[in-house]
């Protein structure tokens, strides 16, 4: 077998394991309002705070206001990235006007064009290590964390070998200036609440 034969099979058994714990997950009563996610094999409820919403909503609006309103843009949509047992939500993913769901319902991570992820005070450690990690691996060009507690963002872009070479940190009140990379857009932090 070749190694891309080899990663095919193995977000194959992914994907059916996935599958089952997220089947799982639905029959059980998870409260209104959490967001649920399998990160390196590892279940996380987390619940949406009111901060958390009202930056996700400012960056889907700057998305649209972009793109336009037919814009493949999702928020806690499961989305299945290389690595063991990766379904992750991003709490903003863009994907390719062309992207579509295979067979199973599922999004292919190879059409996510670039994701943001609001932290959450309970989980941060997923979004600056495994998270990370896998976007990098699948050479998702653009990573974007919102940390409201630090009051700070950090693009992450040129990803190479399960990294990112590329850190640039911008403070809430500057704009993420985004032109020239896969989302070639601006995002305003002036309004973005903190924790």
């Amino acid at each position: 077998m070749t190694v891309l034969e080899d990663r095919i099979a193995m977000a194959d058994v992914n994907t059916q394991r996935l599958d089952e714990w997220f089947e799982r997950l639905e029959r059980m009563p998870v409260p209104e309002g959490f967001k649920v996610e399998i990160v390196g094999g590892s279940v996380y409820m987390t619940p949406q705070r009111d901060t958390h919403w009202a930056i996700i909503r400012r960056i889907v609006r700057a998305v649209e206001d972009r793109f336009g309103m037919d814009v493949k843009v999702f928020s806690d949509v499961r989305i299945d990235f290389p690595g063991h047992e990766n379904g992750l939500c991003p709490d903003v993913a863009v994907l390719r006007d062309s992207a579509e769901k295979d067979e199973g319902g599922h999004w292919h991570y190879e059409d996510v064009r670039f994701v943001f992820e609001v932290i959450s005070e309970g989980t941060a450690a997923n979004d600056y290590g495994p998270k990370k990690a896998a976007y990098a691996t699948a050479e998702l060009p653009l990573y974007v964390i919102v940390d409201p507690y630090q009051g700070r963002c950090f693009v992450y872009t040129d990803p190479k070998n399960g990294d990112y070479v590329t850190r640039t940190r911008v403070d809430f009140g500057d704009d993420i200036d985004l032109t020239g990379t896969a989302a070639d857009l601006t995002v305003s932090t002036s309004a973005f609440p903190r924790d």
